[in-house]
C-alpha cells in the first residue's frame, strides 16, 4: 500500500497527539465573528453556506474536550462556540434550535433531531470538562429532546418538526437516532442519570434488529411506524445526510457505540455481538481490496452505490476496530485498525493548509463530488484520540481523566 515520503504507514502515539493539535487549531480557526462556520479548503468561512448547528455543535464539542487539556490551549474558542448556540440557534418563541442561520439572519424554519442531539452532545460535554453555563444548556436541551423527539411508545426518536412544534416529518431514521446514542452516552455521564443509557440501549436494539433482518447492513430510512424503506432517496444516491442504500461508515459507527453501551453493562452481550458482526459486514461490503478504502454506499445485496472515499467512514471505521480490538482481544480487529490507518494517513490530512480533505476519490485524490470544503474536525479528532479513550466512557469522561500536562 503506497505512502507518502517521511510518513509511517500507521501513526504512532506521538503522531497522533500532534495531529489532534492540528486539528484543534483547525476548530478555533473555523471560529469567527461569535460562531462556528463552514470553512473551505484554505480554512476560510464560506459566507455562503451561513451558520450551521450541527458544524456549530460539533466543533464546540471539540474545542470543550480540546480546552480541557492544558497542553492544547484551545483558550475560549470553546465558550464562544457554544455561546453561540443561544444567540444564533435558539428560538426564543417557539423552544428548541433552528439548523441553519443564513448570512441575511433569515433561519430554516425546522427543528431537527440531528441538529439537537449534537446540542445535547456539546452541551455534556461542556458539562464534564467544566464549561460555564453549560448545565442549563444540557438542562434546555434535554427538555426539548424529552417533549419533542423521545417516542416512549416507540422506544426511539422522532425525526423532524416544523418551526412551531405543529408538524412532525411522518419519516424516521438511523442517523439522527444514531447521534441520539452518542449524545445520551454523553448525557448519562454529565448527569449521573442512566435513564439516558437505558433509552441508548432501546434505540440500539431497534436498529440491530432491522440489521440483523438486513444481514447486518443498517437500514437508514423509515416511515412514522419504522417500517423501512430500502429505496428511499434512490435518485440522490450522493445526499450527504440521507443517501440511498447502506452505509458502511454508520455500520461501523453503530459498532462503537455498542461497544460502548456493552462495555458500560458487560450483561448487554447482544450489543457486543452485533457490533462484531456490523463491523464485519460493513468491512466486507465496504473495502476496497485492490485500491484500499471505504466507499461511502452499498446496496443491500453489497454492491458498491457510491464508491468515493469519506474522512468520516474511515474514522468510524478505526474508532470501531480500536473498540472492537480492546473489547474482544480478538486481533482481526487490531489488524483491521492498521490496515485502515494506512489507507487513510498519507491520504486524508492536508498537511499543507490545514484539516482533513473531506472527500477523496477512488484512487486516492480529493474530490469535492458531494462535499465542498472542510466543515468540521469532529470525526477526525475524536479517531486520534482513540487509544486512550475508556470504552465504557463518553469521549469528554475519557478526557478529564486523562493527567493534565504542567
Amino acid at each position: 500500500m503506497p505512502t507518502l515520503p517521511g510518513i509511517s504507514e500507521r501513526p504512532n502515539d506521538l503522531d497522533l497527539q500532534q495531529e489532534s493539535l492540528r486539528l484543534l487549531d483547525c476548530a478555533r480557526r473555523s471560529v469567527v465573528d461569535h460562531s462556528c462556520w463552514w470553512l473551505d479548503d484554505n480554512l476560510e468561512p464560506i459566507a455562503e453556506f451561513g451558520k450551521q448547528l450541527w458544524i456549530t455543535t460539533r466543533m464546540a464539542h471539540v474545542l470543550a474536550l480540546g480546552d480541557n487539556d492544558a497542553s492544547r490551549h484551545a483558550e475560549h474558542s470553546a465558550d464562544t462556540a457554544l455561546a453561540s448556540l443561544s444567540t444564533d440557534f435558539y428560538d426564543a418563541t417557539h423552544g428548541g434550535w433552528f439548523p441553519r442561520r443564513n448570512s441575511d439572519g433569515s433561519t430554516e424554519p425546522s427543528k431537527q433531531m440531528y441538529g439537537h442531539a449534537f446540542v445535547v452532545l456539546a452541551a455534556a460535554t461542556g458539562v464534564v470538562t467544566g464549561r460555564a453555563g453549560t448545565s442549563s444548556l444540557l438542562r434546555q436541551a434535554v427538555s426539548v429532546v424529552n417533549e419533542y423527539f423521545w417516542d416512549e411508545q416507540e422506544g426511539a426518536l422522532r425525526e423532524s418538526w416544523n418551526a412551531d412544534w405543529s408538524h412532525c416529518e411522518p419519516y424516521r431514521g438511523a442517523n439522527a437516532n444514531m447521534h441520539g446514542v452518542e449524545a445520551f452516552i454523553a448525557a448519562a455521564d454529565a448527569t449521573g442519570n442512566d435513564l439516558w443509557i437505558e433509552r441508548a440501549l432501546r434505540i440500539s436494539q431497534r436498529i440491530v434488529d432491522h440489521a440483523r433482518a438486513a444481514n447486518w447492513r443498517v437500514p437508514e430510512h423509515f416511515d412514522a411506524r419504522w417500517h423501512p424503506d430500502l429505496h428511499y432517496n434512490d435518485e440522490q444516491p450522493r445526499h450527504q445526510f440521507r443517501p440511498p442504500g447502506a452505509t458502511p461508515g454508520h455500520g461501523c459507527e453503530w459498532a462503537r457505540l455498542l461497544v460502548q453501551l456493552w462495555a458500560r453493562d458487560n450483561s448487554q452481550q447482544w450489543a457486543l455481538d452485533a457490533a462484531r458482526e456490523l463491523f464485519q459486514r460493513a468491512m466486507a461490503d465496504g473495502w476496497d481490496e485492490e485500491r484500499g478504502g471505504l466507499c461511502y454506499t452499498t446496496t443491500f445485496n453489497g454492491e458498491v452505490l457510491v464508491a468515493d472515499r469519506f474522512h468520516w467512514v474511515h474514522c468510524e471505521a478505526v474508532l470501531a476496530a480500536n473498540f472492537l480490538a480492546r473489547a474482544t482481544a480478538d486481533p482481526s480487529f487490531a489488524r483491521w485498525e492498521s490496515r485502515i490507518w494506512g489507507y487513510m494517513w498519507p491520504r486524508f490530512p492536508d498537511r499543507v493548509r490545514g484539516g482533513w480533505h473531506h472527500e477523496l476519490d477512488v484512487v486516492g485524490q480529493p474530490a469535492e463530488q458531494t462535499w465542498r470544503g472542510k466543515p468540521d474536525v469532529y470525526h477526525a479528532y475524536q479517531a486520534c484520540l482513540a487509544p486512550q479513550l475508556q470504552l465504557d466512557r463518553s469521549v469528554a469522561a475519557s478526557v478529564v481523566a486523562w493527567p493534565k500536562a504542567t
